[in-house]
């Protein structure tokens, strides 16, 4: 982060300043064990705690200056709301990074895919920032915004939604200069009325986009493609349709492969990364790093050194037992539901494959049905195992046991009994996918699996 005064923090975050103008800035946190010398603390409420309750510990810690809501014995500037201040100080920051002509703001929305193609950015564009884990809301993202320095040329952010205005109001802090849809899709389908809903909200990415910006869109996904009417300056991307084409592609051993094409250009690509969806996520960077202005060569050969980034999602794990683990277990929508099993029927070849699921959350009226889904599928691709667990994701064992198509279904209430379950029944060369909505815990097994023979 390029150094600010308080004087600054005040005027941006339209606050009262009760400390000395001249004191310097040179990073923002929100958690009173990061701050340091230079750091600006932000003293957020949280659902268990309130920041306030950590400021004199932040300002022992060495925090220049802190961002609060009611006056505390220290430096700081008194704002009505911080979350508020945080997005107003952000903003005001990038304006001030622009002033010299950079960086260049990359941002991603889409109802799946979004921090994949973010961590195959990091790894492919030069003098890059991208936001920590999945931040990506109003905190996180402008928080990362201020990860941003002098030397930055691209700042890849997540724009993520629970409802209509959510995109729009990141937009507001970060307009982008090139703005990513991924997929509309059903992930949080109970926060919206409909899919048109989903995409209408994500379209505000492109409606909030910088002037001149460039907008990359996905050419498989109707409602992203028609998303290019709003827009006078479109790339897009697909394995069926788009300016940046992924042909001749095969998987094996879970792994794509393809070749990489933009008009004449070509070039063979070898992803690392595990399932025939992720190839969408990396033709979005590829066209990402294509409009930036690299060569089709380099953004290929990124590519297939690019490696999973984010943990829990199509993480792969072979442990010294002979047991592989597929841990997707970060998150989940009927979507990304889909293409896990579908990448764990692709990687078994032979071995004895087992999918472990939890609940889909925050699907709302939808939640019985896609569960329901996710048992047909589990029967269509002939798994040898289905562990059903938590009370939420139940349809998918009633339909497995009813069709009879897998051959060994076991539902469990908790994590733990799940656990036990597969430590009777894992043997050297099964292979195990995990996967749920974060909220559901089943990434909590996928580390225990992970670490259990080690």
């Amino acid at each position: 982060m390029r150094a600010v005064t308080a004087e600054w923090v005040a005027g941006a975050a339209d606050g009262r300043l009760e400390a000395d103008p001249a004191i310097e800035v040179t990073g923002v946190v929100r958690d009173s064990r990061e701050a340091g010398p230079g750091s600006l603390y932000v003293a957020l409420p949280g659902e268990r705690v309130d920041g306030h309750d950590f400021v004199d510990d932040a300002l022992r810690a060495g925090a220049a200056l802190a961002v609060v809501d009611r006056s505390v014995d220290g430096p700081s500037v008194v704002v009505d709301d911080c979350a508020e201040a945080l997005g107003r100080i952000a903003r005001d920051y990038l304006r001030l990074l622009k002033e010299s002509g950079r960086p260049t703001v990359i941002g991603i929305t889409g109802s799946v895919g979004k921090t994949t193609t973010k961590d195959l950015l990091a790894q492919i564009l030069p003098n890059v920032v991208v936001p920590v884990e999945s931040y990506n809301n109003e905190i996180g993202m402008p928080l990362t915004v201020l990860q941003a320095g002098d030397e930055t040329q691209n700042l890849v952010l997540e724009m993520g939604a629970n409802g209509a205005g959510h995109i729009e109001r990141l937009c507001r802090i970060a307009p982008p200069d090139v703005a990513v849809v991924l997929a509309v899709g059903t992930a949080h389908i109970g926060m919206y009325d409909s899919i048109d809903a989903v995409a209408e909200t994500k379209a505000e990415i492109v409606r909030g986009r910088a002037e001149g910006a460039i907008v990359i869109l996905n050419g498989d996904d109707p409602k992203v493609a028609a998303m290019a009417g709003l827009a006078d300056r479109v790339t897009t991307f697909g394995i069926e349709s788009g300016d940046v084409r992924a042909h001749d592609l095969t998987i094996e051993g879970g792994r794509p492969r393809f070749v990489l094409t933009r008009g004449r250009e070509s070039a063979r690509v070898t992803l690392r990364l595990v399932g025939r969806h992720n190839v969408a996520n990396a033709l979005a960077a590829a066209a990402v790093a294509l409009v930036r202005g690299m060569a089709l060569d380099e953004v290929a050969e990124r590519l297939c050194e690019a490696h999973p980034v984010s943990p829990h999602r199509m993480a792969l794990t072979t442990r010294p037992d002979g047991i592989t683990i597929l841990d997707d277990a970060y998150n989940a929508s009927p979507e990304s539901m889909r293409a896990a099993l579908q990448a764990l029927g692709q990687m078994a070849n032979g071995r004895r494959a087992i999918a472990v699921v939890g609940e889909m959350l925050e699907l709302g009226d939808e939640s019985a049905s896609a569960h329901e889904e996710v048992g047909r599928l589990a029967g269509s691709l002939r798994l040898d195992g289905l562990v059903v667990v938590g009370e939420g994701a139940r349809p998918a064992y009633d339909v497995a046991v009813r069709q009879g198509q897998v051959t060994t279904v076991e539902f469990a209430d908790s994590v733990d009994d799940a656990a036990a379950f597969l430590d009777r029944t894992l043997a050297p060369g099964d292979l195990i996918l995990l996967k749920s909505s974060h909220g559901s815990g089943l990434w909590e097994l996928a580390d225990r699996l992970v670490e259990a023979d080690r």
